[in-house]
């Protein structure tokens, strides 16, 4: 699973960048869609400096050049952090040179990616620290903002976590449901096998015996769903390292600790990516530049 914090194609981030200055302009653009700005001479070039407010770990860098250089490319953008860094609260994140109209109109959009993703890796960082030294490994889900799943799943891997599968054609997960209607989990597993050849299967368990059943059907991974750590301890024994086992369900930051020394290889949870608060940050000007 991909853990190296590299970003998504740029015609991904082209693409998300361009909706939300659509969103902002609307479809007059940035020619008559911003008349708050345009009460400002066009000639006007103005210094301005991008502060965070709280203590974050720093994502969006690609999305925030992106925003500003679709309005303007003409915008001068120094960073002072670098992407996954840990900033204090009042720290300069970067300074701006450009048209004060264009700075204006591009700001919240740009500040959005910022604080949203800022968001997601800071949560994801403190997750990672809470189990730090144990040997488990944390993992995102599925569980993001429609339409930012792969820049939230950047977050993560700024944040120090790890990928899960990206969306339901890159892995095959059997849950409840999917057993239900198979008939069993052997033959959920066997029907996988089958119908896609070569991609990975992991299959959910609940209880003792439904892993038993798991490790016979022979999968890459089986994920423990809202086990007790006395169970988990059980599992591992049980799993006896033959195949990967992945904790889920009831992680928050204040459990995950306890869940990492029962021994479980990964540990997944969508509040790095749902449970998330957007970082303070604010774009000042300072004055006219030289």
């Amino acid at each position: 699973m991909p853990c190296l914090p590299v970003p998504p194609p740029a015609e991904t981030i082209r693409a998300q960048c361009a909706q939300a200055l659509a969103e902002d302009l609307g479809p007059a653009g940035i020619a008559a869609g911003d008349p708050s700005a345009a009460l400002i001479p066009e000639s006007k070039i103005l210094q301005a400096e991008v502060i965070c407010r709280e203590a974050a770990v720093i994502c969006g860098r690609p999305w925030f050049d992106e925003v500003m250089h679709q309005l303007d490319e003409t915008i001068e953008i120094d960073w002072r952090v670098n992407e996954g860094q840990h900033v204090d609260a009042n720290t300069v994140l970067c300074s701006l040179h450009g048209s004060a109209r264009h700075l204006l109109s591009a700001e919240r959009s740009a500040l959005n990616f910022l604080q949203t993703l800022s968001a997601t890796a800071s949560q994801t960082r403190r997750f990672v620290e809470a189990i730090s030294g144990t040997g488990a490994q944390l993992l995102d889900t599925r569980k993001t903002l429609p339409g930012l799943r792969l820049a939230q799943k950047y977050a993560v891997r700024c944040g120090g976590g790890c990928n899960h599968r990206i969306g339901l054609f890159d892995m095959i997960m059997l849950k409840e449901n999917h057993i239900i209607a198979a008939g069993s989990i052997s033959q959920a597993v066997a029907q996988a096998k089958k119908q896609a050849p070569g991609i990975a299967i992991e299959v959910e368990v609940e209880t003792l015996q439904e892993l038993q059943q798991a490790l016979d059907a022979d999968v890459s991974r089986i994920l423990l769903d809202n086990m007790a750590p006395e169970n988990l301890r059980r599992a591992v024994k049980l799993a006896a390292g033959r195949t990967p086992l992945e904790a889920s369900g009831g992680v928050e930051l204040n459990t995950i600790r306890e869940i990492a020394l029962t021994g479980v290889d990964y540990i997944s949870t969508g509040a790095i990516t749902k449970h998330v608060q957007a970082i303070d940050l604010s774009m000042r000007f300072i004055n006219e530049y030289p």
